[in-house]
């Protein structure tokens, strides 16, 4: 191939350097994950396996495993059984853990009892992060996403679906009989043995699964919430945007900094939605922060009275949208928002021109709600588009002032929801195509909370090195 570049001959002997240091760059990320781990006190951190066994096999040093791991993450390979493919092939990982290969059991027995560890190491390289002055902003936006489980959805029970499937086979088993009487009817009596035998063993497949389904049924009386998940039994049933595309798995939570798009704390959850997750994520992020007072952003999934009222306590200053749950708007009638509440004088001022005044206060799931209503409503000519009923009634909530704060927030800076989309929706989709189709490697909440942080510690560590660089990155974490 005369022309052309041409390759090495492979029968060519050859050697590596005499220093395997040779062959990583200054500049090469692996620096930064080892210069990390190097500086972590991994007995503090709680890590298994720190102080080696007087009798026995030597076993490996948890920060050479720690450090295939971020590796593998940051290069999207998290399986256990791929990693050991690469420490044996790799340049960049014999560099890493000093030419080390471990088996894949080993490997995934490391993620497996050191989950919490894990956990607590994503934490330490924010706090490293806060230190170095990376991170300086005071508001952090809020948002969850579902990641599937390694259960698939047929293996997840609810007496809705076990109510469904057993209603189908039942129709089949019908089926299976009505053919059956057909056959002895009209069939020759060799044909008819063979199908009737075919058929009799259909049914028996179809009692055998109603029996294993009346029993799951049994099990699904002492669950709480009413479901089971066979090959995962912490993963759960979550609804999704678009009609049919629910899926069994986790509901991820994280708050990430505005200013540095830097994910500041993480949870995953087994509930399925984002009610109850606005003052725990925030209260978790301010504490990552070490702020006095922060702000926080979200979008209307995250309404909930008790939760913004626990930030205000918090001193955490939360912007979020209230949901249009009436359908008046759409019918032409009035909504709560065109009335307006005068604080002075405790009334509200209808379109109309009239005023609702305060009558009676009342406890509503754990919330003292003020009712509000005036009695000139039978004679108004605007009652059409008002209300149906006799008189047009507003709750008002005892600290729906912080609500009405936070609408102000949006009305004078309407990039604030602007602002939180494309702060905390960007990592999540990082990390989704970083896992690609498939969904989380392990099973159960706390295996699931170890995975999900290396792939934060991951991003957060590719985000520090695209804004910082690898040199001054790795001077600050050796500082």
């Amino acid at each position: 191939m005369s022309g052309f570049i041409e390759g090495a001959d492979r029968s060519q002997a050859s050697l590596f350097p005499e220093r395997l240091d040779d062959w990583i760059c200054e500049d090469n990320p692996v620096r930064v994950v080892d210069a990390f781990v190097d500086a972590l006190d991994l007995t503090v951190l709680g890590f298994v396996g720190i102080t080696s066994a007087n009798t026995g096999r030597p076993g490996y040093h948890p920060s050479v495993l720690l450090k295939l791991f971020i590796y593998g993450y940051l290069n999207r390979v998290p399986s256990s059984r791929r990693l050991e493919r690469e420490a044996n092939r790799n340049v960049e990982l014999m560099w890493l853990m000093g030419r080390l290969a471990p088996d894949h059991k080993t490997i995934a027995n490391f993620r497996r009892v050191n989950a919490t560890a894990i956990r607590k190491t994503c934490a330490q390289f924010i706090e490293l992060c806060r230190r170095i002055g990376a991170l300086k902003g005071g508001c952090v936006a809020i948002d969850g996403s579902k990641f599937k489980a390694v259960n698939n959805r047929d293996q997840n029970f609810t007496p809705r679906k076990i109510a469904l499937r057993i209603s189908h086979l039942e129709q089949s088993a019908a089926r299976y009989l009505d053919e059956m009487t057909r056959i002895d009817r009209r069939e020759a009596q060799e044909a008819r043995v063979d199908k009737v035998t075919h058929l009799k063993a259909k049914l028996e497949r179809v009692r055998a699964e109603v029996d294993r389904l009346s029993g799951i049924a049994e099990q699904l009386k002492d669950t709480p919430d009413g479901q089971i998940s066979l090959t995962d039994p912490d993963a759960r049933s979550m609804a999704t945007r678009g009609k049919g595309t629910g899926l069994v798995g986790y509901n991820v939570q994280t708050a990430v900094d505005t200013k540095t798009h830097l994910i500041v704390a993480h949870e995953v959850t087994t509930v399925g939605n984002d009610r109850t997750q606005l003052a725990p994520m925030a209260e978790a992020a301010k504490a990552a922060l070490k702020l006095d007072k922060m702000e926080a952003i979200a979008d209307r999934g995250y309404f909930n009275g008790s939760q913004i009222l626990a930030c205000d306590q918090a001193k955490i200053t939360a912007t979020v949208p209230r949901p249009e749950t009436s359908g008046n708007r759409k019918k032409g009638m009035f909504v709560k928002a065109d009335f307006t509440y005068d604080a002075e004088t405790d009334v509200y001022n209808c379109p109309a021109g009239r005023q609702l005044t305060y009558r009676y206060t009342r406890e509503e799931g754990g919330l003292m709600h003020r009712r509000y209503w005036q009695n000139e409503c039978q004679r108004c000519p605007l009652k059409p588009r008002c209300t149906t009923g006799k008189e047009r009634r507003i709750t008002r909530w005892e600290h729906e002032h912080l609500i009405d704060e936070a609408t102000a927030r949006m009305e004078r800076d309407p990039s604030l929801m602007r602002t939180r989309r494309c702060t905390v929706e960007h990592p999540f989709g990082t990390l989704k195509s970083w896992m690609g189709t498939t969904h989380f490697l392990t099973r159960r909440l706390k295996n699931v909370g170890a995975e999900m942080a290396l792939n934060v510690l991951a991003y957060n560590i590719k985000r520090m090195i695209n804004m910082m660089g690898i040199g001054p990155l790795m001077k600050a974490i050796v500082a």
